[in-house]
């Protein structure tokens, strides 16, 4: 009889086990898919698997923690407002250079703010961890740049593309990270 009862409390012991490890399995991916939003989709589509996509995510908060992120100064963010403000005006005569402009101009702000800028891919995703919202926008962005700089692009392809430069610039300026890796913004309730 003692057998059997250390068999079934060690079954039950299991069971509460697995159901403690599916639980917390479950509640971490509802956090990342709620903290990525639509970045959570992409990469999961991207992935194709989701063990792979919530590792890829999860990857990219560790690493996200280990920079030291930082709002711009409010004289930066100044001149970053008024260069932003001249490049939009000046999309009228020249909106391939305008587009040129906002590549290069995100970059500098990315670059001073403390996110690594030496790959594309990898900014992209850091900054989905900050703004999850905006990286999508931010890679669109970017492959009409470098179309551009290829050839003509459409003017409307440009046009989008501004446009999406803009909400990241509007999320460096006004809604910078904070020291944990989180934005308390008006992009991420929208």
């Amino acid at each position: 009889m003692g057998t059997v009862i250390t068999i079934i409390v060690i079954v039950l012991v299991v069971l509460v086990a697995a159901a403690a490890l599916y639980t917390y399995q479950r509640r971490r991916t509802e956090q990342l898919q709620q903290r990525f939003g639509p970045e959570y989709e992409r990469t999961l589509e991207q992935a194709g698997d989701r063990k792979e996509a919530l590792r890829d995510l999860r990857g990219r908060e560790q690493r996200r923690a280990k920079l030291d992120v930082h709002p711009l100064s409010e004289k930066s963010a100044e001149q970053y407002r008024a260069e932003w403000s001249g490049l939009q005006q000046g999309f009228v005569d020249a909106p391939g250079d305008a587009v040129a402009q906002a590549d290069r101009l995100v970059l500098r702000m990315m670059r001073e703010a403390g996110y690594p800028v030496d790959d594309f891919d990898q900014r992209a995703d850091d900054i989905s961890v900050d703004h999850p919202k905006v990286a999508q926008n931010y890679r669109q962005a970017h492959s009409v740049a470098v179309a551009q700089s290829q050839g003509p692009v459409d003017t409307e392809d440009l046009r989008q593309a501004v446009t999406a430069y803009r909400r990241l610039v509007v999320a460096l300026l006004e809604n910078p990270a904070d020291l944990n890796g989180h934005t308390h913004s008006k992009e991420q309730h929208s």
